[in-house]
């Protein structure tokens, strides 16, 4: 293996294990959002995380991004995709229909994202590898969510947002695929967010809700929540998975998404005392089995 080899081999390693990171983040970031819906609507929470997540970026990186002409269209429809159309429409399903439906149906997300960048991007075709994967994984998924409660009942307009969300996801991440790769990924971040707070303000005041008290952010558990969601869930996370699908590609990236559901089990069994099954043990080897083979290339060997 030559040098070059050897460099590509170790960046790939390094956004796996990037992914994996920001999946286990984004999957436990659940425990804080409860916390805070305590307090406020799922849309200040919104708000406040992008807010505070575009400060800590201009932390990150200070220095500005110059103007990208009709690029600014894309951050706008990533702002809108990635950020106040996902958060919300997930959010809202969670008052119509069950967890349990929601978990499931964004997780539908990868393949959705598969979809789109078989389309709309020139390098990453469907193949039968990544409908087997599917396949598997959402049968873990299944198994996982329902954690040995066998209850799932529709609930049209609660699983109509959740595949909402998993659709918005799905188009944010193939906008971020057609991107030059070059670009530097906490300044892309950081102009996501700032779309993300120019169109949830409108949300905010449609629902008479940009009243935001800060009070409860003096407890110290509030606060470490929003922190938490702000800097690791937004800021960091999401600078990071723009590095992951400029090294993976799309596809294997968002592959790691079908972890997120037996991520979630796992925090709630250790953070909150909730029971976990056999069934989730058995979903979770098939979620990962499922991984390995939508992330294989067509002819690729084992």
């Amino acid at each position: 293996m030559t040098t070059a080899n050897r460099e590509i081999k170790s960046r790939q390693i390094g956004a796996h294990m990037m992914a994996l990171l920001v999946c286990t983040v984004w999957a436990t970031t659940f425990v804080c959002s409860k916390e805070l819906l305590a307090y406020y609507t799922p849309a200040q929470v919104m708000l406040m995380r992008f807010v505070l997540a575009y400060f800590v970026l201009w932390l990150l990186r200070p220095r500005p991004l110059r103007w990208q002409g009709r690029g600014e269209l894309t951050f706008l429809l990533m702002g809108i995709l990635g950020g106040t159309l996902y958060f919300w429409t997930e959010n809202t399903a969670l008052q119509h229909t069950f967890a349990a439906n929601v978990s499931i149906i964004v997780a539908m997300a990868p393949i959705l994202t598969s979809i789109l960048a078989h389309f709309f991007t020139g390098d990453e075709k469907l193949h039968m590898t990544v409908w087997a994967g599917f396949a598997v994984a959402m049968a873990g998924v299944v198994l996982v969510v329902l954690n040995g409660a066998f209850v799932l009942k529709l609930s049209p307009l609660g699983d109509l947002l959740s595949l909402l969300a998993a659709g918005s996801w799905a188009c944010y991440s193939v906008l971020i695929k057609r991107l030059p790769g070059h670009m530097d990924g906490i300044l892309l971040a950081r102009r996501v967010m700032l779309y993300g707070v120019v169109t949830a303000v409108p949300l905010l005041a449609a629902r008479g809700e940009l009243a935001i008290p800060l009070a409860p952010l003096a407890q110290p558990k509030m606060l470490f929540c929003i922190l938490f969601l702000a800097v690791l869930g937004s800021a960091v996370c999401f600078a990071m998975w723009n590095t992951v699908i400029s090294r993976l590609g799309v596809v294997r990236a968002n592959n790691y998404i079908y972890l997120q559901p037996f991520i979630t089990i796992v925090a709630s069994h250790f953070l909150l005392g909730e029971p976990m099954s056999w069934t989730a043990i058995v979903g979770a080897l098939l979620i990962v089995g499922g991984v390995i083979i939508s992330g294989r290339r067509a002819g690729e060997k084992p």
